[in-house]
């Protein structure tokens, strides 16, 4: 937990929008953490936070066993928000009451302001703001006053401001609630009067502290990708302890094209770190001979990876902690009261399956960040853009994007057609839009014609998504020319394929990865 800047948490009903509430009070450079509903408060005195925002939530207040905040946190003092849910549960707890009208409200509606208050101060009448919501606040607590309404919701802004306690049906943290920002600056920097000092550059200097303290006269491994938080995380705790930190880095002869080259050349060369290189290629495609089942490729895959990369941590001498790019919501996720089980890490965020008998400790400095302030905190410490933008990347690698068997030869080729398809999406500047693109050779050949010959070549599938979590996802819409310069491209430089696909699946019903 952050410490040494001010804090407001954000009390989690079970909302979708708790990390996007988190993420707006950090855009306003004050800390913010996530804790289940549940927290005790004498938990929530010893955190200190400045401010305390209840979440939305799925559940209705009326119904037996819906979750209750301790009742404790309205008598220490510090302000309360709350949030749809948030705010139908602090007035059912101080004394109001809540029903479920006939008319409920979904979508975009305009707010009257009734009154002065403080949460509403330089808000202008009838302000757009997001609803979502079937029960409705019908009578307020004693204390409190109203300060804005909507033709269906008497209640949507209510406050009292001797006790600091605030609520508003709607949820201003979403885009579609245009002042919504406002609000909760007007909340967090107004009423709570935190400090705005939330920022990468300090980020940067506590951690290299931290990590300094943490790791004392120890040595840290870090299993290096060349993907986003990995990089990040080996730049981050190499600035703090130098050559005590030992990289390792697996080849397994599925990563794109000069991406090993790359990786070398940045990290060995460049930031000149410790790093262990294990070419495993010919390991890896040894093992993968004649397996065809998505589900077996993937195994054979993680399992090499962990003993490879074993075997090379036994050469680095002797390792006290290991580094992992841990991010924020795999913290939440792990241990939300609503969902899985508590402090799982996310398998692909780690180095899963490693000997119990190791007891390496973890080390993981990039816990409390959200992954846009991981690549704001790389830019920060000097990584090239197109490290830092670069889209989601799945461990197995190409692997998984070959489908059927998995050949040398089919890799080369698939190699060719990736690069070609991120080289114009981003000559046509839409990498940035897209959320994941990718290519995938599929197991079929096709006749075509090249040049005076008939030729029976590998067919190949371009991808492009869109998507804010990767639970869901929408193809993207290509521009025409530039789909036909990838098609054009890819059928006159890559010897292996005379024919090229688009694919227009969104998720569901289809995986964003075809395996």
């Amino acid at each position: 937990m952050n410490t040494s800047h001010d804090l407001v948490i954000v009390l989690d009903f079970g909302a979708q929008y708790s990390q996007l509430i988190a993420r707006r009070v950090r855009e306003l450079g004050v800390y913010s953490q996530i804790v289940p509903f549940n927290t005790s408060a004498e938990e929530i005195r010893k955190m200190a936070p400045k401010g305390i925002i209840f979440s939305g939530g799925p559940a209705s207040v009326s119904q037996e066993g819906s979750p209750r905040p301790d009742k404790e946190v309205f008598s220490l003092g510090i302000p309360v928000l709350g949030i749809c849910y948030g705010l139908q549960v602090m007035s059912l707890l101080l004394g109001g009451s809540v029903t479920c009208p006939e008319k409920k409200e979904y979508g975009i509606a305009n707010i009257s302001i009734r009154g002065k208050g403080e949460l509403l101060k330089d808000i202008p009448d009838h302000s757009q703001v997001w609803m979502s919501h079937g029960d409705s606040v019908s009578a307020i607590p004693e204390g409190f006053v109203t300060t804005a309404d909507t033709p269906n919701c008497p209640y949507t802004v209510i406050e009292n401001s001797e006790r600091k306690f605030y609520g508003v049906q709607f949820h201003p943290e979403v885009v579609h609630s245009v002042d919504g920002q406002k609000m909760l600056s007007n909340f967090v920097l107004g009423i709570c009067k935190a400090t705005a000092d939330w920022n990468m550059g300090n980020f940067i200097n506590e951690q290299v502290e931290r990590i300094r303290e943490e790791v004392g006269d120890g040595q840290v491994l870090c299993g290096l990708s060349g993907g986003v938080d990995s990089s990040v995380a080996a730049v981050l705790i190499h600035r703090a302890i130098g050559d005590r930190l030992v990289c390792v880095f697996v080849n397994n002869g599925m990563l794109r094209k000069h991406e090993a080259e790359n990786v070398l050349e940045l990290f060995g060369k460049h930031f000149n770190m410790r790093l262990q290189y294990a070419d495993a290629e010919e390991a890896f495609l040894t093992a993968l001979k004649g397996k065809t089942d998505p589900e077996d490729k993937r195994k054979t895959i993680g399992k090499l990876f962990v003993d490879t990369f074993y075997n090379e941590a036994r050469k680095c001498g002797d390792i006290t902690h290991l580094a992992q790019g841990t991010l924020y919501p795999d913290i939440v996720e792990s241990k939300s009261p609503f969902g899985g089980p508590t402090s799982t890490i996310k398998s692909h965020h780690n180095v899963g399956g490693l000997p119990e008998d190791l007891k390496w400790k973890l080390l993981e400095p990039l816990k409390e960040l959200f992954k846009d302030e991981v690549r704001e905190l790389g830019r920060e410490l000097g990584l090239p853009e197109e490290l830092v933008d670069r889209h989601p990347f799945p461990g197995p690698g190409l692997g998984v994007r070959c489908i059927g068997e998995v050949t040398k030869e089919r890799l080369d080729t698939l190699r060719d057609v990736d690069a070609i398809f991120i080289e114009e999406i981003r000559k046509a500047g839409l990498y940035g839009e897209i959320w994941q693109a990718l290519a995938d050779l599929l197991p079929v050949k096709s006749v075509g014609v090249q040049g005076d010959e008939r030729t029976y070549r590998e067919v190949c599938t371009l991808r492009a998504v869109t998507s804010q979590d990767a639970m869901t996802a929408d193809w993207y819409r290509m521009p025409y020319d530039v789909m036909q310069r990838c098609a054009s491209r890819i059928c006159n430089e890559v010897k292996g394929v005379n024919r090229v696909l688009y694919d227009i699946t969104s998720k569901p019903p289809g995986t964003i990865e075809w395996e």
